[in-house]
């Protein structure tokens, strides 16, 4: 309460010297104007979504991991799940997902440290300077339009929103409808230039960016009794997307993908492992037993793959089928641009 108060006065005490000061308007006070309602706008924000937590742990990569009652978590601040019932497990799962006593437990850094009580949910401490890297306090936490990849729909006018962005990924065909997908993903730690990001994962979509009705979810299956998209990791429920909050994922998905991409407006930042899909297996990265969920709740494998890599000497994708445990996949990435390949104007 503090804090904020000084802040108040801060504010107060520059409006003030506007009133009563002649001529033009110092620069230096509105300057100083704005830091103080910038800072109250993170404060605000950082006050909304880092709820009271029942406990906290200060992890050894410090983070600080606070653990919040499953009750109170920032998903309710959605208006559309506000008398949301919490659904703890699947009511069903695909057949062929994984056994869950066959996989290893997920851990994470900070579990050297504790791990959280019942009934709550770990969720990591927004501080001040992770708001204070987005572009601006509204759009922290959102993903920018420029992001949504342009093998949505081929049809949907997304060049001007996809510039700095390159992809290298797989869809199924063949299939007028999907209820989830599941894939075993091969990952690397590219080192993306400043301000560039390289990610490996899967999209569920339906609807398209042209007629301002596209949904995605970057992982998940659904649920055949409540719609809900739900995330498993190995054998680990980690939570679901209700459906009540989408427009077009309420039902089914109309398109899966899966594969790399690139924000990299000079195409610098390497994908994947940073080297091309035909080096294959220990070089290029790789995601294998790539298969969709069919409207029985049945695993299986697509009945088609499609690729997409807008500029394949520097981002490319291959895919296969293998008899073995490799099933359905494919090989994607490369290094981008080498200093002499570097556009100069």
């Amino acid at each position: 309460m503090a804090a904020t108060t000084r802040v108040f006065l801060v504010a107060l005490l520059i409006v003030l010297t506007f009133l009563f000061s002649e001529g033009a308007r110092p620069v230096v006070a509105e300057s100083a104007w704005r830091s103080a309602q910038h800072r109250w706008e993170v404060q605000s924000l950082l006050k909304r979504i880092n709820k009271h937590p029942v406990a906290s742990i200060q992890s050894p990569d410090g983070d600080i991991i606070d653990c919040v009652h499953i009750s109170r978590q920032p998903a309710f601040d959605h208006p559309l799940l506000k008398n949301h019932i919490i659904q703890m497990r699947p009511s069903m799962h695909p057949s062929g997902l994984y056994d869950e006593s066959n996989i290893a437990s997920i851990t994470q850094t900070w579990h050297e440290n504790g791990e959280c009580p019942e009934d709550t949910i770990p969720i990591r401490r927004i501080r001040e300077e992770d708001v204070m890297r987005a572009s601006s306090v509204t759009m922290y936490g959102k993903k920018m339009r420029g992001s949504i990849s342009t093998f949505v729909s081929m049809d949907d006018p997304l060049n001007d929103v996809t510039n700095g962005h390159e992809y290298g990924v797989a869809y199924g065909t063949g299939d007028n409808e999907y209820f989830g997908t599941e894939m075993t993903i091969n990952l690397w730690q590219p080192t993306p230039e400043s301000g560039d990001f390289s990610l490996s994962q899967l999209w569920i979509t339906a609807g398209s960016y042209g007629n301002q009705d596209l949904n995605t979810i970057e992982a998940g299956w659904q649920g055949s009794n409540t719609h809900n998209w739900w995330l498993q990791v190995g054998g680990t429920n980690l939570g679901y997307w209700p459906s009540s909050i989408f427009t077009r994922l309420t039902s089914s998905a109309s398109a899966v993908e899966w594969g790399g991409e690139v924000y990299s407006p000079s195409m610098t930042t390497p994908m994947g492992s940073g080297h091309f899909p035909e080096e294959g297996f220990g070089k290029a990265s790789y995601i294998r037993t790539i298969q969709v969920v069919d409207s029985s709740n049945h695993l299986k494998s697509p009945n088609g793959v499609g690729l997409i890599a807008g500029n394949p000497n520097f981002y490319n994708v291959k895919s296969g089928v293998s008899s073995d445990n490799w099933g359905t996949y494919i090989y994607f990435g490369g290094p981008g641009k080498t200093n002499s390949e570097i556009d100069v104007i």
